[in-house]
């Protein structure tokens, strides 16, 4: 076993215990696991920089969407049951146990890693968006909401990754709720996530492209080419060149 496989091992017996293979979470059974969380965490801060710099790019891509995963959960099980307010859960896709409803939950806790601070926004921002610039991670990312991709109920391993990423993708367009395409209408639905607001201008880099979906904007040309990727050939067929609009499905943060 690697260093790197030794560490991300620590993640597994939480995830396996407490994830099932669906992407739901038992967050009142894990709630009494909170210490157990913690020293988890400690050991994202325990390790030695040095030892980081030597893994291969896609340990160091597992190591921080296991860290990420974990601190999502940690937090979630800090504010479980989750409190809501009357007024805002009446805002469409939020509901009385959106995660919405914590505030901050991106932005205000924190966390050491390798005895450095961080925000679930800042590693998203830092390492996701900028340094390891691969849309699948996206995918494997956990949002703890009904629209967002299933959480593995498995660490992430450098040596899998790919394939890890690959089924990431594969399952979150498979849910309707992530992608469908309407012949009748014209239409072809699209995840929130997919919007320029979001992650789509993420995938310009590597999936920009010209030649096909001239209809439409830049950033949705990439995601739509990205897609192709992973449907079913007769969905790329109409991708490819059906007459159609986009639009992107109202995301639900329950």
């Amino acid at each position: 076993t690697s260093p790197a496989d030794y560490f991300h091992d620590k993640c597994a017996d939480i995830l396996k215990t407490f994830v099932n293979t669906a992407g739901m979470v038992d967050y009142k059974a894990l709630r009494r696991k909170r210490l157990e969380l913690k020293a988890l965490l400690d050991e994202f801060d325990n390790l030695d920089p040095k030892e980081y710099s030597s893994w291969p790019r896609a340990d160091k891509i597992a190591f921080w969407l296991n860290a990420y995963n974990i601190q999502m959960l940690k937090i979630i099980t800090d504010n479980y049951p989750i409190e809501s307010s009357r007024l805002l859960r009446v805002l469409p896709g939020w509901g009385p146990k959106s995660i919405l409803h914590i505030k901050g939950i991106w932005t205000d806790y924190k966390f050491l890693v390798m005895d450095e601070e961080f925000t679930l926004a800042e590693i998203d921002k830092r390492f996701f968006r900028k340094e390891f610039d691969d849309p699948r991670i996206f995918f494997a990312i956990s949002r703890a909401s009904l629209s967002g991709p299933p959480l593995r109920n498995e660490p992430y391993y450098g040596k899998k990754l790919n394939k890890q990423l690959d089924d990431q993708v594969q399952r979150f367009l498979s849910n309707p709720i992530a992608f469908r395409i309407d012949k009748e209408g014209q239409k072809v639905y699209l995840s929130a996530l997919f919007q320029k607001t979001e992650y789509g201008q993420q995938f310009i880099t590597k999936y920009s492209i010209d030649r096909k979906f001239k209809d439409q904007q830049p950033a949705t040309r990439a995601v739509l080419n990205f897609i192709t990727s992973y449907v079913s050939q007769r969905d790329v067929s109409f991708l490819e060149v059906g007459n159609y609009t986009v639009q992107y499905i109202r995301y639900d943060w329950t």
